[in-house]
């Protein structure tokens, strides 16, 4: 039988690695307090900078690793907003960007062991989706006026629907900063989530008492989930964005 020792040597609590801890010790977390969050999203603006800054710095015709990783993500990006929300839509190109970017490298980040995926916490998630929401909404009634609100209204729709069709339209474009948000959210911290309940069941306690076995198929499914959450990182990036420039293609053409 496992000794007590043992038992206490399998204690898990997958949700641990999301705790925000102040990085100098002490309890309370304020305002101004430096924790784990802060510390790695510093490292993901470091990272960033590095790519941009480093591999944009020589410009060679033939392009280095960095270089090419730099423009590959420029024109990706720069291609989606264009395709989604119209050429009218690059001036946001920039910040449009700096959303994917950020997001993109705060997920594979949060990958490394002992790393925080600050993009699992709906704290940062909901700044974005809101400074989105925002954004869109100002621009919507700065670029058409009054005319933002036909957006709610549904003219191809019969008249007897029409109100009420206005109403859904309203409740989903205020929900859109929730869902935007949670999503990635979720979907970060779901997947950290898995991986460290499929990593507890990793070591098997002996029943001889000897020592400890690890299973081969808990590590099977750990390195499997660990390649699905790498995919999962760039998808929500990319989901996160591009839902980014659907709602922008809204704000500049929201006549239905």
């Amino acid at each position: 039988m496992a000794t007590a020792e043992q038992s206490e040597g399998l204690t898990f609590h997958p949700m641990d690695q999301f705790i925000v801890k102040p990085l100098f010790g002490g309890e309370g977390v304020g305002m101004l307090t430096p924790t784990n969050v802060t510390l790695w999203m510093a490292i993901t603006v470091l990272a960033i900078t590095a790519l941009f800054v480093l591999g944009t710095r020589g410009r060679a015709i033939i392009p280095s690793r960095m270089q090419s990783v730099a423009e590959l993500a420029y024109g990706f990006v720069h291609k989606m907003v264009e395709d989604v929300a119209g050429k009218d839509a690059l001036k946001f190109f920039p910040y449009i960007f700096t959303l994917f970017c950020f997001i993109v490298f705060s997920n594979f980040l949060g990958l490394l062991p002992k790393a925080f995926t600050t993009t699992s916490h709906i704290a940062v998630t909901a700044v974005m989706a809101v400074a989105v929401f925002l954004t869109v909404t100002i621009v919507g009634f700065v670029k058409n006026g009054a005319g933002f609100l036909s957006l709610f209204w549904v003219s191809s729709a019969p008249l007897a629907l029409r109100p009420v069709l206005a109403l859904i339209e309203i409740i989903s474009y205020f929900v859109r900063p929730v869902s935007h948000s949670i999503r990635l959210a979720g979907n970060m911290m779901a997947g950290h989530a898995v991986i460290k309940v499929f990593a507890a069941f990793a070591p098997l306690v002996l029943i001889s008492g000897v020592g400890i076995a690890v299973t081969p198929l808990s590590i099977l499914a750990i390195t499997a989930m660990y390649g699905l959450e790498i995919l999962v990182a760039f998808i929500q990036a990319y989901v996160f964005t591009i839902l980014t420039c659907v709602y922008l293609k809204d704000a500049l053409h929201p006549h239905h």
